[in-house]
């Protein structure tokens, strides 16, 4: 099957292969049998017998079984835990192996166990950038489960935001049993992409706000926390006058940082402004106290700018935007940017960096991906350079589906949906392990009316929705 990357529009017709329901399984059955398989009580062994919970080389892990198994695995990978107190709270955090996630939410889990799906999710041997061990955390509780607890039919993974990375990476290496992925906002356009952008919001803060911020190298997590505190305070304080919101606009401009969040729904100025502010924080977190420690795993700094055209990022509107603010500003501060010092990376920690969490694209099983569309952490656009890569990928032979989800338009306090980092419904989360397992088992392809079944006429579910290119594409 050649490979296509599909985003879900309304009123497309669903593709159904009918699956002959059988009410015994033959004894001896072909992969693509097992997957396809319609059983709803496949054996297993209880908790009573083998050990749910415990520790696998250095990760504690969960397994939770329905009372009736239809015979699906899910396995899931959790985000990112910060192995020191990370902006902008600093609050304290539990940095040896912390406890197992087998799902987003208990809600979540809960739904899914009623519907007889097995769950199971792993902690990771160290806390930070772990991509490289959450991998290895999914293929040891995949393989404890199949020797201990029961063999599934068909096994997905998912997983959010690193851990949807993490979910990536493992559909890509192992499809042998992987049957489905469902990467959920996960960096899909890869780390050391990410991590040049972060590295933009350093530089631009520190040229226009905070000239003694340290973009990188740091001698400690003590220096990288300064850092972030010095700097926030400069971007905080810029709001206090128009030179600093013009400044703060242009810097939003550069990195595409969106005009909702789960905490401003954007509706106002003075919304829009502290949803910019907080994209704005948001990525400074990432290249300070987070590269901070990335850097002491690869060897040094990954991320640069050397080839940066800021000025070809920011747009028509814009640049009207910014001027209407602070007029005549613009050009000034841009050529303050063509002008700084800019940063090289260092060519062997770019390299393993690479190697610590890149999607090739080549996609060998049905993915489905999710992603709110105002996300300042890891930005939607992360799901265009995935397409990209899937599309021209000689290697991927299976389809990609890619759903968003809009915040309404007002929300007073937290927005319930479509707006910051992972915020999704229960709905939403249930409703894709639904179109993912009705698309692998049941060949019902999830567009249109599939998908709004799937997700229970989830009001978040926004399928005319297209995300732009990766920021530092030229406008």
């Amino acid at each position: 099957m050649i490979g296509r990357v599909w985003r879900a529009a309304a009123g497309a017709a669903a593709i159904v292969v009918l699956v002959t329901a059988c009410g015994t399984e033959p004894a001896s059955r072909s992969r693509e049998d097992a997957i396809r398989s319609t059983a709803t009580a496949v054996p297993f062994t209880g908790c009573g017998k083998v050990a749910c919970t415990g520790t696998l080389a250095g990760a504690k892990y969960e397994i939770e079984m329905p009372r009736t198994w239809n015979g699906t695995l899910l396995l899931f990978s959790h985000g990112y835990r910060p192995a020191q107190p990370a902006p902008p709270d600093f609050a304290p955090v539990q940095t040896d192996a912390q406890d197992a996630q087998d799902a987003p939410t208990d809600a979540v889990a809960t739904a899914l166990l009623a519907k007889g799906y097995a769950l199971a999710g792993s902690a990771y041997a160290s806390n930070g950038w772990a991509v490289a061990d959450g991998v290895t955390a999914g293929e040891q509780l995949h393989d404890f489960f199949v020797q201990k607890v029961g063999k599934p039919d068909r096994t997905y993974v998912w997983g959010e935001s690193l851990g949807g990375l993490v979910t990536e990476l493992l559909a890509e290496k192992h499809p042998d049993w992987i049957a489905g992925a469902a990467p959920l906002c996960g960096v899909l356009g890869g780390s050391n992409l990410n991590f040049d952008l972060a590295m933009d919001v350093a530089y631009g803060v520190k040229t226009l706000l905070a000239p003694g911020l340290k973009t990188d190298d740091y001698a400690s997590y003590d220096e990288a926390k300064a850092s972030f505190e010095q700097a926030q305070k400069a971007v905080l304080a810029a709001t206090n006058s128009t030179a600093g919101l013009g400044r703060l606009l242009l810097l939003a401009a550069l990195v595409d940082a969106p005009t909702q969040t789960a905490n401003f729904d954007g509706s106002t100025l003075q919304s829009r402004g502290g949803a910019l502010v907080e994209g704005i924080l948001t990525g400074l977190a990432f290249g300070t106290t987070i590269r901070q420690e990335l850097e002491g795993r690869v060897g040094g700094n990954p991320s640069g700018n050397e080839d940066a055209d800021y000025g070809a990022r920011v747009s028509t509107s814009e640049r009207a935007l910014i001027e209407s603010v602070a007029p005549g500003s613009t050009a000034a501060n841009l050529a303050l940017l063509a002008g700084g010092s800019r940063v090289a990376p260092d060519a062997a920690a770019r390299a393993k960096f690479a190697t610590l969490g890149t999607p090739t694209g080549a996609i060998t099983v049905p993915t489905l991906t999710l992603h709110t569309e105002a996300d300042p952490l890891v930005l939607v656009q992360n799901e265009s350079v995935f397409a990209g890569k899937v599309a021209a990928s000689k290697a991927t032979t299976a389809d990609l589906v890619q759903l968003y989800t809009k915040a309404p338009a007002h929300y007073a306090k937290r927005a319930p949906y479509g707006a910051g980092h992972c915020n999704f419904t229960t709905d939403e989360l249930t409703g894709s392990v639904a179109a993912l397992d009705g698309w692998v088992r049941g060949g019902v392809f999830p567009t249109g009316p599939a998908v709004t079944a799937a997700f229970r006429s989830d009001p978040g579910l926004d399928l005319s929705y297209r995300p732009g290119p990766w920021p530092a594409a030229p406008s």
